[in-house]
């Protein structure tokens, strides 16, 4: 599947690039609710003279194509949960499935699409949401099936898939090494995942003069300080 930009000026009419910047926590699937439009005419609609609404989205997928229409550090306005700072509109990157031409093929490349996006940003599929979730429209529309969201769970799952694809494979993740003192006298060293340093715990407990109990059934750890002894 072929990926391109072809942003729409921030002057665009309606305020449909207002340009304000975003840190995005998800993404929303969307179905356009033309069934006769492309990727790229969803784009064209974008900066049409006669369009008078402010909605805008940032990629439009088909069978075809993505159209990335607004940078994905910027918001668009495609939640209808309106401006606040931890809503839709502010918050998620807008992805709109196209309902033309071969809609499985189409479903295919969004399904890509996403997992590749997912991956880049190191999220799951806990990270995606439907338009409904911000303002209970029924879209993705060719998803709900009488309010069951069938084709929503069925999208999540193919996603799912693809992340998981090849994992079984890949080598042992190695974490980088954390340094660690004591009362400024080095301990065992710690490692760092996700930003946060691990350390072992027994070694630790040790230096600062702490016992530690270890049970194996429960599979807790518990650490007596001298204070509480």
């Amino acid at each position: 599947m072929n990926y391109r930009k072809d942003h729409i000026p921030k002057s665009t009419a309606c305020n449909r690039r207002p340009g304000y910047a975003m840190n995005a926590s998800t993404i929303t699937i969307h179905n356009t609710g033309n069934p006769k439009s492309s990727a790229a005419g969803e784009r064209a609609w974008l900066t049409n003279p006669t369009n008078t609404r402010q909605a805008s989205f940032h990629i439009g997928v088909d069978e075809r194509e993505a159209v990335e229409c607004i940078p994905l550090n910027e918001n668009a306005w495609h939640a209808g949960d309106g401006s606040g700072s931890t809503s839709g509109n502010r918050t998620s990157i807008g992805v709109e499935i196209c309902e033309s031409g071969n809609y499985a093929k189409t479903l295919d490349n969004a399904v890509e699409l996403v997992a590749q996006m997912l991956k880049e940003r190191g999220w799951g599929v806990d990270r995606l949401r439907r338009h409904y979730d911000w303002s209970g429209k029924i879209c993705p529309r060719l998803m709900y099936d009488g309010g069951a969201w069938t084709g929503w769970f069925a999208f999540k799952a193919r996603v799912a898939a693809k992340l998981n694809e090849g994992k079984a494979d890949e080598p042992e993740m190695k974490h980088e090494k954390a340094a660690v003192k004591v009362d400024g006298k080095p301990a065992k060293d710690g490692v760092i995942i996700d930003g946060s340093v691990y350390v072992p715990l027994r070694d630790i407990s040790e230096r600062i003069g702490a016992s530690i109990t270890w049970d194996n059934k429960a599979k807790l750890a518990t650490i007596t300080t001298k204070e509480a002894k």
